[in-house]
């Protein structure tokens, strides 16, 4: 292979000026090269690759440079298959904003199609597929005719499914006569199964042919391996979505029928397809779980549905609409299946007095600490994530508890056990859970960091001074986080603010400064993680916060536990959090946060938001806003010249101008600035109303935003902020069709579960807001 000849211009390139998803592009060259070398050399690269130059579905300048070097390697038969599907990739990427001329990856692999399209005819079917698949990506017309004469001799059944996909694309006008012609010319299962997916995507009128043609060919699984793109490799899936999409009554009730018959399939492989359907139909529509209900909770009684526990994501999703469910999961629960915990949990969403009722017989039937039925204390959002934030109190189930306390109090390590798991309950409860005082005491002597909030919590109004003596020892000496535990929780009993501010000042001492460029953080441990915060800053009340001490991050700096463990240090948004939710009373920490504001040299995003949360505390504790602003301002400034590259910073750095309120005036031109960025919008408007100097338009610009859910949070805080009468009639229309359009709004973040009850609560605050308008329309 004459490698000179494939790599003749490679670095002529100026690698250095282009960017990929982590900065500049000089390892690329490298890259390229190591293709050509042996076995584990090119796949290190390839995955490397993959995450540079197309990360996550999003293309860069430094995409656009390597696809010729790409696609000369896939010519030369250098890992064809694999550098093409690489290829259909960048064409279809999307690419990130201000990453040179829209367009030029694309544009970039088009110009490859005379090194591509020759690779549809060679022998190997892998590449053809993928050959086809890139060309098609391209969109380029000139591709059309290549692909029309290879479908009229392809004789792969997976080729030719690609070859309909492909041309459907790069004739959109064409693309269902095609597909119906498709779906009656004897096509293989693969290309009848794609050509359905184009009748979804073009808007054909979904039929009950449709759906008898789809049902036929499931499970479809089997039928799109080896595909390459992601937005079709569940079909039942895709089309359902798709339909819902739509947003009509009649493709709404379509995709539920379709389910609702999937269901019913006697193939269990197809009946998982169906219910990933459903669950995905849950997910993303607001009328998809009553009307689905009927349909999914009589299979938890059906003798012939095999998987029961495939049914319980599901049936949480369908929240009320499952009430029926309930006898069914109770019997599911009292088997002590494998999947018994997950039912709980489900359960305890649709009855959650017989689901603490059931935890309650089932800790009791087990050993102390041996994981029966406790894990499903947690939730599937963490502890204490039941609804309405707990199981509702329980005698039974709080003697339960008391018992596994006391086993955790004669255990080596009281930590070992998760007892978060108990004690975000016992929180939950408050005082009437103080029968668990004696058993909290105890621990609390051993971990404070573990068990002083649950103590706090539970003990009842006549216990406080006993309780406040038993903490003001661990409050003043110790580990710096059974310290700040301990001393959070006397706060909470006494109000005393000088252990807690104390520390508080030896976590701004020493306290692990976040990731990122500036040095790795110490891990979160225990209930840290999962604290309950509300904005920037915490809870004004300042509660208290469980952490863990065991369990430190091996050989990390700071304090020894009692065993000579590592412990980790205390993170300073916790500090911060807690600081400024104590105000004037955490004065002195004054020099302490300046002290994290003066790290200049801070620009990873977790450095940028510690200064941010820095800048909001110190407002807090002074009332005087020059400091902050100055700080706020800088951090703008930073981000100006690309803020859609940074959004995260610029976005809490116009919450915490939101924070500063009336004295975030100054700032007022740099966030109407922010408002040429749509991503930005929703956050500056919040700043800009609640400093009294929103401009006119701005409830307009930001509901543009919300219909786009770009940061639909932000959006809502935004028009809240702008108050009710801000909106106009025309305004509030649009808002009220946000309220109660079937579509969910979309949330980030780690599980789609959790975006479902944001949605709902969402939903609920723009209702709010409309009914607080006074003009009567």
């Amino acid at each position: 292979m004459e490698l000179d000849r494939l790599f003749v211009d490679l670095d002529s390139v100026r690698w250095a000026d282009v960017e990929h998803a982590y900065g500049g592009a000089e390892d690329v060259p490298g890259l390229l090269r190591a293709l050509a070398g042996g076995a584990d050399q090119a796949s290190e690269a390839l995955d490397e690759l993959w995450g540079t130059i197309v990360h996550q579905e999003t293309v860069f300048a430094a995409s656009a440079a390597a696809v010729p070097f790409l696609a000369r390697l896939a010519a030369a038969g250098v890992r064809p298959a694999e550098l093409l599907t690489l290829l259909g990739a960048l064409a279809a990427g999307a690419e990130e904003p201000g990453a040179g001329e829209p367009g030029s990856c694309r544009t970039a692999v088009a110009g490859q199609l005379p090194l591509i399209l020759p690779l549809t005819g060679v022998a190997d079917a892998r590449v053809r597929r993928a050959a086809v698949r890139t060309a098609g990506c391209t969109g380029d017309p000139a591709a059309r005719s290549a692909l029309n004469a290879r479908r009229a001799e392809e004789k792969d059944a997976g080729v030719r499914a690609e070859l309909l996909a492909a041309l459907a694309g790069l004739d959109p006008a064409g693309a269902a006569a095609a597909a119906a012609g498709a779906l009656v010319d004897g096509e293989p299962a693969e290309a009848r199964l794609i050509a359905l997916m184009i009748c979804a995507e073009t808007g054909v009128p979904w039929t009950a042919e449709h759906r008898e043609a789809l049902l036929s060919l499931l499970p479809a699984g089997p039928l799109v391996r080896g595909g390459a793109d992601p937005a079709r490799d569940e079909p039942l899936r895709h089309i359902v979505d798709t339909l819902l999409a739509r947003d009509t009554d009649t493709d709404r009730e379509a995709a539920c029928a379709l389910v609702e018959s999937a269901l019913l399939l006697p193939a269990p492989e197809a009946r998982a397809e169906a219910l990933w359907a459903a669950e995905h139909a849950c997910l993303v529509s607001r009328s998809a779980p009553a009307r689905l209900a009927p349909a999914v909770v009589p299979l938890l009684s059906d003798a012939t549905f095999g998987r029961k526990e495939a049914l319980l994501p599901v049936l949480e999703l369908l929240g009320g609409h499952a009430e029926a469910a309930a006898p069914a999961l109770a019997a599911f629960v009292a088997d002590e299946g494998e999947s018994a915990d997950r039912a709980l949990e489900v359960l305890a969403r649709l009855d959650p007095c017989q689901a603490a009722r059931l935890l309650a017989r089932r800790l009791r039937a087990r050993s102390p600490l041996s994981g029966g039925g406790t894990a499903a204390l947690a939730g599937p959002g963490g502890p204490g994530s039941w609804p309405d934030g707990s199981l509702p109190y329980d005698p039974e189930l709080l003697n339960a508890l008391r018992i596994e306390l006391d086993a955790l109090a004669e255990a080596a390590d009281p930590g070992a056990g998760a007892p978060e798991r108990f004690t975000a309950l016992l929180e939950s409860w408050g005082p009437r859970a103080s029968a668990a005082l004696p058993e909290l005491t105890v621990l609390c002597e051993r971990s404070p960091a573990l068990f002083a909030a649950a103590l706090s919590a539970v003990c009842p109004p006549e216990r406080r001074a006993r309780t406040a003596d038993l903490l003001r020892p661990a409050a003043g000496a110790g580990p710096i986080r059974d310290r700040f535990a301990a001393a959070d929780a006397l706060y909470t009993l006494t109000g005393e603010t000088g252990p807690l501010v104390g520390a508080l000042a030896e976590g701004l001492r020493s306290g692990p400064a976040a990731g990122g460029e500036d040095g790795p953080a110490a891990e979160p441990a225990g209930r840290l993680e999962n604290r309950r915060r509300s904005g920037l800053v915490g809870r004004p009340s300042g509660g208290p916060i469980g952490v863990r001490t065991a369990g430190a991050v091996p050989g990390g700096p700071g304090e020894r536990g009692p065993a000579g463990e590592p412990v980790a240090e205390l993170p300073r948004e916790i500090v911060l959090a807690k600081a400024a939710a104590l105000g004037r009373a955490a004065l002195p920490l004054v020099p302490r946060v300046r002290g994290v504001l003066a790290t200049e040299g801070r620009r990873s995003p977790e450095g940028l938001a510690e200064r941010i949360r820095a800048a909001v505390t110190l407002w807090r504790l002074t009332g005087d806003p020059a400091e902050p602003l100055s700080v706020l301002a800088g951090i703008l400034a930073e981000a100006a010249d690309g803020p859609v590259h940074r959004p995260e910073p610029v976005r809490d750095c116009a919450r915490a101008l939101a924070e500063l309120g009336p004295a975030a005036r100054p700032l007022a031109p740099a966030l109407v600035a922010l408002l040429d960025h749509p991503e930005q919008v929703p956050a500056a408007v919040f700043a800009l109303a609640a400093a009294g100097a929103a401009p006119a338009g701005a409830a307009a610009l930001v509901l543009d935003c919300a219909e786009r859910d770009t940061d639909p949070v932000s959006c809502l805080d935004a028009l809240e902020t702008l108050g009710p009468d801000a909106l106009t009639p025309e305004e509030a229309d649009r808002l009220e069709t946000l309220a109660e359009r079937d579509r969910r709004v979309r949330l980030p973040g780690p599980s789609p579960r959790l975006s479902v009850r944001s949605d709902q609560r969402i939903r609920l605050r723009a209702r709010a807001l409309l009914a607080g308008r006074t003009d009567g329309t």
